[in-house]
């Protein structure tokens, strides 16, 4: 897809010497990620300034040499466009379904990123604590509201680390409708960032979440509770079995 005149500056400063690069992917999500479903035909003529401008934005939040997990990567946003923007990240790209994890793994060898990007097959829940190490920054774009997505991603940051999600310009209802529930699942309260505001005319809302403390993840609809200190325990507070 060709890059508008009027987006050429922003599309320069955000994306340096690897515009090329980024150009390529543009090619690859307006042609194979049409044809496959992951990108809508009307949405192929705004990739650059919907897609790539956009999560390419959010780089500005991330600190040199981090490592990226990005939740239900999808079409690789914002990830493989994070991993084009940043070369000095290293991104696991998480997403469940296999016509989606087959896209991403051919557009990161197309694109040269075997060095940097991993791609996962598997859901968030599934991969934490497992295969993926506690990563710096977990993203996020478009996957659910704000507290199931505290719940799904926040296990996979590093205590202290940050889930990124990006949101559309209701974040701050959201914020306060699930505000209390992020708590519970161990995040700090969330906050909106807005990206890219001197380079594009539709600043990218994220909604940044610090993990402040682990969590025992739910089971069998129980509501999330925080992760004991080790230590003794009475032999009163068991419960024998007849």
């Amino acid at each position: 897809m060709d890059l508008p005149d009027l987006l050429r500056p922003a599309a320069e400063e955000l994306f340096g010497d690897r515009l090329e690069l980024a150009a390529r992917f543009a090619t690859l999500l307006g042609t194979g990620g049409v044809v496959r479903g992951l990108i809508g035909p009307r949405e192929a003529p705004r990739i650059w300034d919907r897609h790539l401008l956009n999560c390419a934005a959010v780089a500005e939040l991330i600190p040199s040499g981090a490592s990226v997990a990005d939740v239900g990567s999808g079409a690789g946003l914002p990830g493989i466009v994070l991993a084009v923007a940043r070369p000095d990240l290293t991104i696991a790209l998480v997403e469940p379904l296999a016509r989606r994890t087959a896209f991403l793994s051919e557009a990161v060898t197309a694109l040269g990123l075997d060095d940097t990007v991993t791609v996962i097959r598997g859901r968030a829940e599934d991969v934490a604590g497992g295969p993926l190490p506690p990563a710096d920054i977990v993203t996020a774009r478009a996957v659910a509201p704000l507290d199931r997505l505290a719940g799904w991603c926040l296990p996979l940051a590093a205590l202290g680390g940050r889930l990124l999600a990006l949101k559309g310009s209701s974040a701050a209802e959201e914020i306060a409708e699930h505000e209390a529930a992020v708590g519970r699942l161990g995040g700090s309260t969330p906050v909106v960032r807005l990206c890219g505001e001197t380079l594009l005319d539709a600043p990218t809302t994220v909604v940044e979440i610090v993990r402040e403390r682990r969590v025992v993840p739910a089971r069998s609809g129980k509501a999330a509770r925080p992760e004991r200190r080790s230590g003794r325990s009475s032999e009163g507070g068991r419960r024998r079995r007849g």
